[in-house]
């Protein structure tokens, strides 16, 4: 039996194998894994939400919008888990929410990987807001005033966006 090994099994025997392909190949994949990283912990809370609490700053500024900041344990937290899917995963606080908030997401997990900076972030602002268990919700006026901290609130998604609403009517 003869093994087929020309260029008709998709190995050209008249070209090398290129060390450059290869480097290239490498550094390629490297870049993906990172920019991939980078925009993980760039948007990592979807649905609106933002991580980078000074790019919602400038955000909040520009569309004069109040930010409301979670300050949770997305992994661990039970009270955290429900809020998220009571209140925040539902369309009646997503429609709200995309109209009249800058959303920003302070998660403090036990299992999902961030980065340092973001780690740092987000102890720095627990720390300045005075937050001291999960969740705390956080309302502030554009220039990150605080204007009310609040939690988790029973009633679905209408009531919460009521007492929101409630919270910045004051």
């Amino acid at each position: 039996m003869r093994w087929n090994k020309g260029p008709s099994a998709g190995i050209s025997s008249a070209e090398p194998f290129n060390i450059n392909t290869m480097k290239f190949q490498k550094i390629l994949s490297l870049f993906c894994v990172a920019f991939l990283g980078l925009a993980a912990s760039a948007s990592a809370a979807g649905d609106g939400w933002m991580t980078d609490f000074e790019a919602a700053k400038v955000k909040a500024k520009a569309e004069n919008k109040p930010m409301l900041l979670d300050f949770t344990g997305s992994d661990w937290c039970g009270w955290c888990i429900k809020l998220d899917k009571e209140v925040f995963s539902e369309a009646a606080f997503k429609d709200y929410a995309a109209a009249e908030l800058v959303l920003v997401e302070l998660d403090f997990p036990r299992t999902k990987e961030q980065s340092a900076e973001l780690k740092a972030q987000n102890e720095a602002l627990a720390k300045q807001y005075g937050v001291r268990g999960f969740p705390t919700i956080l309302v502030l006026s554009p220039d990150g005033t605080l204007i009310e901290k609040t939690g988790y609130q029973r009633g679905g998604p209408e009531a919460y966006v009521e007492h929101i609403k409630g919270i910045l009517a004051q």
